[in-house]
């Protein structure tokens, strides 16, 4: 028997290696593409900020314009997912309903309760894993119910389950006209909600369009230059390069407007015809098996996104410094190489990986002794591709409280970014009160003296505020808090501990850090 379905689209946003949706083709006599606009849902599990709703918002119009070259659309339905659903699976007479399957616990719940409703009111649920390179189960089951904590044990279970899934093939018109589509008239009546008929901000509009056609046009972009992708190493992107240095495909993968396999597959093969080319954890294809690493770890760890009752997680008196927290946040720090980054991402829900591990170690670690929670959330709001693994991950990563190892190495918030950008062109463009600084000074401008500053338009202390801190005393302090929490939990300190990494490790390397961070010695933020 052919079935009546609700095809949910959840995060999986494209046409393209959609196995789900493919399944509830071939098996449906009549299709409803649905997305649930759950506002509250999306507000209180996700905590998407302006940027990310208009992301949201552009991707969920380009996949209706796209099934509409298929000829079906995209039906969106505001309201509670319980609710919508109900109503609607007895409204259309529908037998089954298909979803891409996630791993993030609020996923996870809205799963069961569609499967709970199912039994309840006779409808067959199917859901498929294409969001991430593997079933992170498989991963979990192989590693003897538990997830490997370290990436070289990671990267030898992969070895045993052998390459990822190749992705399926594309839909066809065909396909649709197998199913009836739903009525025209329902299309006007559920469309995609512009911008103001959520009274979200147009002023919160990244640079950064949304959708699978805007993601695959970009892949194709940096496809087409063989060399660079085979040349590829992370760390010798630049964090305050005016233009992307890195793919900038981050923020399409996190919503799903790009499959990950795709992409694997697509590089394989590029790979395969090159003498020589990089290999993970610093190549592209790295960088997308560092994203299963920290899928594959959540998917399996109790309050993944917090300190209190993560099993994994160094447990740290951080400071509760509401001011402190509010200036790191509103660029407000008095270090222009932060507050740059900062202001960058609050206008454009992006930055560079390194330009994040500089903000988060001076949040964390190096300055400010502020809880990795704190600035997990800023991300979770600001960022395009914010990401319940990735972004926690990322965050115990780099406030040392999980994975991370070589605590030493602290980022100094003046030289670092002042290697790679002398200029200063990139605080220039995004703190323009700045911006008559002489380059000596575009990093420090408090060292300028009083007639200096004026000639620049910018009076330390009044236009531009002074360092919150001495960098050099509080990361001395800093240093020894963590050396002590790191000896007193040492068991915690061993869960996530390579055999590589040297446990005697104490030696500080502050003055060289930002040198060692570059060789690629860090965490790896997929973006």
């Amino acid at each position: 028997m052919l079935h009546r379905t609700i095809h949910l689209f959840r995060k999986e946003l494209r046409l393209h290696d959609n196995p789900v949706l493919l399944a509830a083709l071939e098996s449906s006599e009549a299709l409803y593409p649905v997305y649930i606009l759950d506002t509250a849902f999306l507000t209180s599990s996700m905590h998407i900020g302006a940027l990310r709703w208009n992301f949201l918002l552009q991707s969920l119009e380009d996949l209706h314009k796209n099934l509409g070259k298929l000829g079906s659309c995209l039906l969106v339905i505001q309201g509670q997912y319980e609710l919508v659903l109900r109503d609607h699976i007895q409204k259309w007479n529908i037998t089954q309903v298909t979803l891409d399957a996630e791993m993030e616990p609020f996923y996870k719940e809205m799963e069961a309760n569609i499967q709970r409703l199912g039994a309840e009111l006779g409808f067959k649920v199917l859901s498929l894993v294409s969001h991430s390179l593997y079933n992170t189960q498989r991963i979990l089951d192989l590693n003897g119910g538990s997830p490997p904590l370290t990436y070289k044990r990671f990267l030898h279970i992969l070895s045993l389950l052998g390459d990822p899934e190749v992705p399926v093939r594309n839909l066809t018109a065909e396909d649709f006209q197998r199913c009836r589509a739903p009525d025209p008239g329902l299309a006007e009546c559920y469309r995609v909600p512009l911008p103001m008929d959520l009274k979200i901000s147009l002023e919160s509009l990244s640079p950064w369009r949304g959708g699978e056609t805007e993601g695959l046009q970009r892949l194709e972009q940096h496809l087409t230059d063989q060399g660079w992708v085979t040349s590829f190493t992370k760390p010798r992107t630049i964090p305050n390069s005016l233009l992307p240095s890195t793919t900038g495909l981050s923020p399409y993968f996190s919503m799903g407007c790009l499959s990950v396999r795709t992409f694997f597959y697509r590089l394989s093969n590029i790979y395969a015809q090159a003498k020589h080319h990089s290999l993970p954890p610093v190549s592209l294809q790295g960088q997308l098996l560092w994203r299963e690493f920290f899928y594959t770890v959540a998917s399996a760890t109790p309050n993944f996104t917090q300190m209190a009752g993560n099993p994994i997680c160094l447990q740290i008196c951080w400071y509760k410094d509401a001011e402190r927290l509010h200036k790191w946040k509103t660029a407000q720090t008095g270090f222009p190489w932060i507050d740059a980054i900062m202001t960058q991402l609050r206008q454009e829900g992006w930055i560079h990986h390194l330009a994040r591990h500089a903000v988060a170690c001076f949040l964390t670690r190096g300055d400010l002794w502020i809880s990795w929670e704190e600035g997990m959330k800023v991300f979770e709001e600001l960022l395009l591709d914010a990401d319940y693994s990735i972004n926690a991950g990322n965050w115990m990563w780099l406030s040392a409280s999980a994975f991370f190892h070589q605590y030493t190495r602290i980022f100094c918030p003046v030289r670092f970014g002042k290697r790679t950008d002398p200029q200063g062109d990139y605080i220039r463009k995004y703190l323009p009160i700045l911006k008559n600084f002489p380059s000596k000074y575009i990093y420090e401008p408090w060292t300028a003296s009083e007639e200096e500053q004026k000639q620049a338009g910018c009076i330390i202390g009044q236009d531009y505020p002074f360092p919150i801190v001495n960098h050099k005393e509080a990361s001395d302090h800093n240093l020894q808090l963590m050396k002590q929490v790191r000896e007193e939990q040492h068991r915690t300190v061993q869960l996530t501990r390579d055999d590589a990494d040297d446990p005697m490790e104490i030696k500080v390397k502050r003055d060289h850090s930002e040198e060692n961070i570059a060789k690629g010695k860090v965490a790896r933020t997929a973006e």
